[in-house]
């Protein structure tokens, strides 16, 4: 592999991998996948190119020299006034679709790229970032002086250094006419103001969520998507504001991660609405577990009361026996019903039963230690007589113990011939 200019960023650092070809990393966050990247041609069939520029600024371009562009190239693209440096993230045919996802209708919009990026150009665009955090820094003073109900999130800087955008974060309209005219005087460039949103300033700023990974709008999105308590709703969340709500005191994006799954899931269960009648009585839906695909049905219909449980195939049974004008005994399927263990019913029971005293073991124990204790005094009494002294022979012999050889040969008695 060729070695890298230190101007010029790579993709992600490796030759290998998704994001070698299809995916593109700039500024630690993942642009759109390209699964056209290894179809021959793919580039050729249209010269518009997608470039990126700080944080989730992009602009599509049209490659009018015919460079031979991949992810990662550094290029000088048409700027109002001048030029501006940026980054390629896309080529190739879902270039036009991305068009239409930004709403881009008009062709004065997509301007052209004139060239790769040279050294000196790269020369003005690190001094262009160098006097980004100054100058927000100042412009937030000068706003403050002017008693204007806004925050100026960030400033970025043209690749040229002939214009400035400033990221603004205000609850009600603004009128910023005199702040424009003071910061140009102030910077000498032309100014242009942006408003962002909540979701905008977090993914700039980011940090750490509530799940304890870095936020998503901070390392892989790119494009914000509505979020909606429906999907709370579809995923039967609480509707906590508190924990519904992420750093950015907005519906967290994670909601619609999940929401097409329970959707799917969702349709494999009978509506809430429908009444389940047995031949003891008439059931309504209480709660369901869309993933387990069971439903939890009462007795009462605005409380739990006499709480069944079934599965949502047993529950779609069910209704077609109620449309045909059956009713089952029971909610439970009887041939599948396992045995319920019994419960013990703590309001009918007897209140003295607790102060029933339990049967004392007690004598039993005594007998076992009275067992330890004579064993104990055997084995030490049996110890003690292994260490006597000799001189005890006689009063063992005594005691018609049967003495050993050598007394027998002594004895005159046992000796004499009969």
């Amino acid at each position: 592999m060729e070695k890298q200019d230190k101007n010029t960023p790579m993709c992600c650092g490796c030759d290998r991998g998704l994001a070698h070809e299809a995916v593109g990393r700039q500024d630690r966050q993942l642009n759109t996948y390209d699964w056209l990247a290894d179809v021959p041609g793919n580039a050729e069939l249209t010269d518009l190119v997608e470039v990126q520029f700080k944080h989730t600024r992009k602009g599509y371009y049209h490659n009018v020299n015919k460079l031979e562009l991949k992810k990662g190239d550094v290029v000088a693209v048409e700027a109002s006034p001048g030029h501006d440096i940026g980054v390629v993230t896309l080529t190739g045919r879902l270039v036009k679709m991305q068009l239409k996802k930004a709403n881009i209708k008009s062709a004065d919009d997509i301007k052209r790229i004139y060239r790769l990026a040279r050294p000196t150009d790269m020369d003005k665009y690190k001094e262009a970032k160098s006097r980004e955090h100054a100058t927000m820094i100042e412009s937030r003073q000068i706003a403050k002086n002017l008693g204007l109900q806004m925050k100026i999130g960030d400033v970025e800087y043209q690749g040229d250094c002939n214009k400035a955008i400033f990221y603004y974060i205000a609850d009600e309209r603004v009128d910023f006419r005199q702040l424009i005219k003071v910061l140009a005087d102030t910077f000498h460039v032309r100014i242009e103001m942006k408003q962002i949103g909540a979701r905008q300033e977090a993914g700039r700023i980011g940090g750490t969520g509530p799940c304890g990974r870095e936020l998503c709008c901070a390392t892989w999105m790119k494009n914000f998507i509505s979020v909606s308590t429906t999907a709370a709703r579809f995923q039967e969340i609480s509707l906590n504001p508190q924990k519904l709500a992420g750093m950015c005191a907005k519906l967290k994006c994670c909601l619609n991660y999940e929401v097409d799954s329970y959707v799917e899931a969702g349709r494999r269960i009978p509506s809430k609405e429908v009444v389940l009648s047995t031949q003891d009585a008439d059931f309504y839906h209480f709660k369901s577990d869309i993933l387990a695909g069971t439903i939890t049905y009462s007795t009462d219909k605005n409380m739990a009361v006499n709480l069944e449980t079934i599965t949502a195939e047993r529950a779609k049974a069910i209704i077609e026996m109620n449309r045909r004008g059956e009713k089952p005994r029971s909610l439970t399927d009887d041939e599948k019903q396992k045995e319920a263990k019994p419960s013990v019913d703590l309001l009918q029971g007897d209140i003295n039963r607790f102060d029933k005293a339990k049967k004392k073991k007690r004598p039993q124990r005594q007998q076992s230690k009275g067992n330890q204790q004579q064993e104990h005094n055997q084995a030490k009494a049996e110890q003690q007589e292994r260490r006597q002294p000799r001189g005890d022979q006689q009063n063992r012999e005594r005691q018609g113990r049967r003495p050993n050889n050598k007394q027998q040969r002594n004895h005159p008695k046992q000796n004499a011939p009969e």
